[in-house]
């Protein structure tokens, strides 16, 4: 019998564009623009390859788009008159990505008069019935109306979206669009579609698109039922707009009738043939290709470095061990080339020029930092250099006589929008974009897919700083390290002090030009550093560990948790009372009144007027009074310092928990929402502010009192999952420790397998003094340190840090192996290929050159740990989707532990998927040598769950 075929048939317009969003601009020899092609020819070399390992198609065609005019303007002669022409230099482009298509000896089909879609379509027709299989290369949402389609003859059709790397059958069109693929064009025909200019009916959105479809089974019975639904808009619309959704679904309807410009027998996929594409890249510059061709090495993995005009050089000096990283020869920012979007026209044309750009920058403008209580002041948008504009939403003063100036309406803005932003088939790029997923989420926009800038930075470079510019991660330094510019300020605008103003109330000719930079700074970073992740292997550790995170984290600041208001004020002033007695005491003690707060004062006490030893003064003369010179002074038996210390730690709790806690309320949900960092740790732990719900103490009984005030809503329960001493069993697996490893699989309590190990027996002081050492050797400490720690001369710990080490060797190799790869490369990496840089591990400075090492020890430990709880985070939803529990949300993370809220009769069933997925969540990455035990609990509080 011979083999089925399959025909792969790739959407070559949706490339074109990709390809050229992907990479800065590029010339060859002759000087024509030909980042567009070489973008082009690497993913469609990198499509061959991956199908040609994947034991892929016997048949391939690419098909374009002849042109813009196609029968539906015969039939609709707006069909998608607002989108714009194609940007000034790929114009040239396109014909030399044909001649790309046909050098790797490829078909490439076109045809006047039909777009690239029916044209697939009908080819997808043609092959099925003959009983081949067929998969369409793109994610474009009109063609999965073909998905599922199976002719007589066996064939069926099914798509591969290449960017997310998915294959895309029935289920996944049923998830994205809630109707199987034979319903989409209902759908569509409902919601209409600003790209292509397709009307729809007017205020129907995706949302409501599907149900009508769900219930009443397709676009006609819909409308026919609209005289008999309930009166309201919808059904107004509905009766009214009757004719243009029969239009729309004429329009949205694909032809798989057209006749075939080439016989399906011609795309039979054989080898490569050498010599033209040879001929092909020698004649545009594209040597980086031909040396891969002439080698043999497969498809291209990373950008070359071609002729880029004159490149600006920025970067990291070679002493920090980053590369340097040409600039692409774009024009300086130029204030007066933004645009300020006032009308509805010239925002549906920024509409229509996005969906064909397929990448845009976008940022928000806000009455504030909270993104749960901001006002939206407008939107800037960004397709390229200088070609950036800002939409104002909400500008105009507060005061009734005030003039407000023209802008779109809101609601008319967040409608024409709203399509674009949440279209798959559009990648949008922000500076920490988590910030106005929710600022959009509270207009109804869920923007998808992103990428953010930020997080990009990150994970190429946390803990390096270049060329002496700070190595943070916000906009500004960015834009100096990278970009050598100088954003405009948010006090250049609004001002500061008592004479700042809101930024709704800026002028628009001051507005515009701030705004529309972020935007256009933005697009500029995303197109440096994109690149640079696959170059600089950090790819892995930004799409499958940090990027997935954004939308996840976004959601959960959305749902934030609820405090009980009364509890935490009744706490409040126990810590009050609690704090006036300890002040009493210190008094008592020292025999005068002081300020307890004062540094000075507090070290004039100490070492002038009780004379303990070790006082030392700064430069201003005063003596250093922070912790740990008073936990060394606690340990000589100086107890006015620990009452200092705990007058200190409640304060902080009382200020930071109790007090802050309250004004944190949101009054409009009457939830805390705190605000989630992914770059405000160097190792890659979230970071948590606004309040800070990461330090509240967690073995005192203070800290279960603050925990306590976390409740539940009314007829839920909170849930905790927590790792069970997770850096120590990655530190049995990373560092190969055979003891280690099987108390861990035998479910032993490591801490007596260390005790018995070190000390010979196990009881409760050396369980304890084991626990300590445990941790403390994972954080690179000094014989001094643990010596401090477990109130023993600094001999005697270091003879415990040997007979540690003679125990357990591994961890000895582990830490040698790791300060000599940091010293050699610069930085340590994770399991998961996550970087931290530490360029100060050879420093001259003993203090800095012994903290770099203490850090870089423990980096790829507490890294690790910080990847495999966001990998959990990132796929907890969906599993607990898939177990009809998609209603459970999870609210918090802090550190190895999440948080949910869920009915309690729910809890045995999420408890398992739950624990599951967080138990698996290194997997298939990484393969541990130890399991990962997880504790569940719950309870009406945190506290009560914890």
């Amino acid at each position: 019998m011979e083999p089925k075929q399959h025909l792969y048939l790739v959407d070559g317009s949706a490339y074109i564009f990709r390809a050229y969003h992907r990479l800065p601009p590029l010339t060859d020899p002759e000087g024509t623009p030909v980042g567009a092609v070489y973008g082009y020819t690497t993913m469609l070399w990198k499509l061959a390859d991956d199908l040609h390992k994947a034991d892929g198609p016997t048949h391939l065609a690419v098909i374009l788009d002849a042109g813009s005019h196609s029968f539906r303007n015969d039939i609709y002669a707006d069909y998608k008159a607002n989108r714009p022409p194609p940007p000034e230099d790929l114009v040239p482009q396109f014909p030399l990505v044909r001649d790309a298509t046909r050098a790797f000896s490829l078909p490439c089909i076109e045809e006047a008069g039909l777009e690239a879609d029916d044209l697939i379509a009908s080819y997808a027709r043609a092959a099925t019935l003959r009983g081949w299989d067929v998969t369409i290369v793109s994610s474009d949402k009109d063609l999965m109306q073909l998905v599922g389609k199976c002719a007589t003859g066996g064939g069926c059709v099914d798509m591969l979206d290449t960017m997310k790397n998915q294959r895309i059958d029935i289920p996944e069109v049923i998830e994205k669009f809630g109707v199987p693929p034979e319903k989409v064009g209902d759908v569509l025909a409902l919601m209409g579609d600003a790209v292509d200019n397709v009307p729809g009916v007017y205020g129907i959105g995706p949302k409501t698109a599907t149900k009508l479809i769900q219930d009443y089974g397709d676009l006609e019975s819909a409308l026919a039922a609209a005289p008999a639904m309930k009166k309201s808009k919808l059904q107004e619309r509905l009766i009214e707009q009757a004719d243009q959704a029969r239009l729309s679904r004429v329009l949205v309807t694909l032809r798989e009738d057209c006749p075939l410009p080439m016989p399906l027998d011609d795309f039979v996929l054989d080898a490569i043939p050498p010599d033209p594409l040879a001929a092909f890249l020698g004649k545009h510059g594209f040597t980086s290709l031909l040396k891969r061709l002439d080698t043999g090495t497969g498809s291209p993995s990373a950008p070359t470095q071609l002729h880029p005009a004159k490149p600006q050089v920025v970067g990291a000096g070679p002493s920090e061990g980053a590369s340097r990283q040409p600039l692409p020869e774009w024009p300086a920012i130029d204030y007066a080339a933004y645009e300020c979007v006032q009308t509805e026209e010239a925002l549906q044309h920024w509409v229509a020029r996005i969906a064909d750009a397929r990448l845009v920058a976008v940022d928000t403008e806000t009455s504030m930092l909270d993104a749960m209580r901001a006002d939206l002041a407008g939107i800037s948008l960004a397709l390229g250099p200088n070609d950036a504009c800002y939409i104002p939403l909400g500008h105009g003063g507060t005061d009734m006589f005030a003039q407000r100036p023209e802008q779109v309406p809101l609601d008319l803005a967040i409608a024409l929008l709203k399509p674009v932003l949440e279209s798959d088939a559009v990648l949008k790029v922000g500076q920490n974009i988590k910030y106005d997923l929710n600022v959009l989420a509270r207009h109804g926009i869920a923007m998808a897919p992103v990428d953010d800038t930020m997080i990009e930075s990150f994970c190429l470079d946390a803990g390096r700083s270049i060329d002496g510019i700070g190595g943070g991660h916000g906009m500004d330094e960015l834009a100096q390290r990278h970009l050598a510019h100088a954003t405009m300020t948010f006090k250049d605008v609004c001002g500061t002090g008592k004479k700042a103003i809101p930024f709704g109330e800026v002028p628009l000719d001051r507005a515009t030009p701030y705004a529309a930079e972020d935007a256009d700074v933005t697009w500029r970073l995303h197109a440096l550093l994109q690149p640079r992740l696959a170059q600089e292997a950090a790819t892995r550790i930004y799409q499958r560990v940090d990027r997935p995170l954004i939308p996840v984290v976004a959601a959960m600041e959305r749902h934030g948790i609820r405090v009980d208001r009364d509890r935490l004020a009744r706490l409040s002033g126990e810590f009050a009372e609690a704090i006036k007695g300890i002040e009493l005491d210190i008094f008592a003690e020292v025999g005068q009144d002081f300020t307890i707060g004062s540094p000075k004062q507090l070290g004039d006490i100490l070492f002038d007027k009780l004379g303990y030893k070790g006082g030392k003064k700064g430069k201003s003369g005063q003596y250093s009074t922070d912790q740990s010179v008073l936990e060394s002074l606690a340990l000589q038996g100086a107890s006015v310092a620990t009452k200092v210390l705990e007058w200190r730690q409640l304060s902080k709790l009382r200020s930071t928990y109790t007090e802050a806690l309250q004004a944190a309320i949101n009054p409009d949900t009457g939830r805390v929402h705190t605000s989630y960092s992914l770059v405000g740790a160097q190792t890659g732990r979230l970071s948590s502010t606004d309040p800070n719900l990461q330090n509240i103490p967690i073995r005192t009984e203070i800290g279960r009192q603050i925990r306590e005030c976390f409740v539940a809503e009314p007829g839920n329960v909170l849930l905790s999952a927590d790792y069970s001493q997770i850096e120590l069993r990655l530190a049995a697996h990373m560092a190969d420790v055979p003891s280690l490893k099987e108390a861990f699989a035998n479910g032993e309590d490591i801490h007596a397998r260390t005790a018995m190990e070190m000390f010979g027996e196990v009881n409760r002081d050396t369980r304890g003094r084991a626990k300590t050492i445990n941790f403390a050797i994972l954080y690179g400490i000094s014989r001094w340190g643990l010596g401090g720690r477990l109130g023993v001369p600094a001999d005697e710990a270091q003879a415990m840090i040997d007979r540690y080490f003679e125990r357990f060797p591994g961890i000895q190799r582990y830490i040698h192996e790791t300060l000599e790869t940091v010293r050699t490369c610069g930085y340590s990496q994770t399991l998961f290929g996550r970087k931290t840089w530490f360029p100060r591990i050879t420093s001259k400075n003993q203090a800095e050159r012994q903290g770099s090492e203490r850090a870089a020890i423990n980096a790829p430990i507490q890294g690790t740990s910080a990847d495999i709880i966001k990998r959990a985070m990132a796929r907890m939803m969906p599993a607990l989707t898939e177990a009809d529990l998609g209603h459970v949300r999870m609210l918090l993370q802090v550190h190895d532990e999440l948080v949910f809220e869920l009915p309690e009769a729910d809890v045995p069933a999420a408890s398992a998927v739950i624990r599951a997925v967080m138990a698996g969540a290194a997997e298939p990455a990484v393969r541990l040598d130890v399991p990962l035990g997880v504790e569940v609990g719950h309870g009406i509080s945190w506290g009560a769950a914890h």
